[in-house]
């Protein structure tokens, strides 16, 4: 059994990630209207014990990691909403409900991720504040998820150079590892129109020796192949992946779900980046467990035929 992100690291079979909870809750009946989006699922026992259920439906699936339902727990999201009163609870809730979606799995084999987000819209670069305050309320964030004992640090979906800088100088001082993902924009740049080629050495230095993984999330699998390959050749070594989504924003309920079809072809489109190297593959807004076993049985195939292959030399 795994128990620690260095320990799946250390496997030459790929890491598998998990799926949407925000677009997942929204599909279950959750209301996920803005600016609470999937943590409305955390007021009231209803929405917990359907949040739980989609951790477990995810661990069931074969996802590794779950990162818990904390996309907009921070001080700042909730103060808007005016609930920050609940912050300590509401994060201790996240927590909670990934690690009994773990158990209830009954594989108590995936590892809890604490989830920092964008302090405003993942999609809107040019409403993050300045690097010092990223930092200040990430580090809040960081240091209460520690503090509920969560496996590692997990920064993602960030848009624009400040705000992952402050982020990752936050979420490095909590002695956990910590994986980054960025949400990318053709050719090779975030939202922000900063370019990879400039944000990534620098992250690479700057995570020291917490810094586990470097990946691309929340953009289309046709962005994903755009951005990915350049990505790869920045990583210096740091293991890499993505997790694109399906479906797109919505002003009103966060997300516009796609037409559920079968979840192969993402599949079919995820698995042939193992052969370039990816450590990380999973699924984010729009794709669930289903998407996420098909992945799962897409890397149990490969692996199977790997081993089967003799050695050449």
């Amino acid at each position: 059994m795994a128990k620690s992100l260095d320990q799946l690291l250390q496997r030459s079979r790929p890491i598998l990630l998990d799926g949407a909870t925000g677009t997942e809750l929204l599909r279950r009946g959750v209301s996920t209207g803005l600016p609470l989006w999937s943590a409305h699922a955390l007021a009231d026992r209803a929405g917990l014990e359907i949040l739980t259920t989609i951790h477990m439906d995810y661990a069931r699936a074969g996802a590794e990691i779950l990162v818990t339902n904390t996309f907009r727990t921070s001080y700042r999201t909730l103060d808007r909403a005016g609930c920050a009163r609940n912050w300590k609870q509401l994060n201790r809730r996240a927590v909670e409900a990934a690690r009994e979606g773990v158990k209830a799995s009954g594989s108590e084999l995936a590892l809890v991720a604490g989830g920092l987000a964008p302090l405003e819209d993942c999609y809107r670069p040019d409403l993050a504040p300045d690097e010092e305050t990223c930092y200040r309320e990430h580090h809040r964030q960081a240091e209460l998820l520690a503090e509920l004992g969560v496996d590692l640090i997990f920064v993602e979906t960030v848009n624009c150079s400040r705000e992952v800088v402050g982020a990752v100088r936050a979420g490095t001082e909590m002695g956990l590892p910590v994986l980054i993902s960025l949400c990318p924009k053709p050719p090779a740049h975030l939202l922000s129109e900063d370019a990879l080629e400039d944000v990534v050495p620098r992250l690479v230095d700057l995570g020291g020796e917490n810094l586990r993984g470097i990946l691309l999330n929340c953009a289309t699998p046709d962005v994903m192949d755009a951005c990915y390959a350049k990505l790869i050749g920045l990583a210096g070594g740091l293991a890499h992946g993505l997790y694109p989504h399906m479906g797109q924003p919505d002003d009103e309920v966060g997300w516009k779900l796609p037409k559920q079809g079968e979840p192969l072809p993402l599949a079919e489109r995820l698995l042939p980046w193992l052969d370039r190297g990816a450590r990380f593959i999973g699924g984010c807004c729009g794709t669930t467990p289903r998407h996420i076993e098909a992945l799962r049985q897409g890397i149990d195939r490969r692996e199977a035929l790997r081993q089967r292959t003799p050695a050449r030399g």
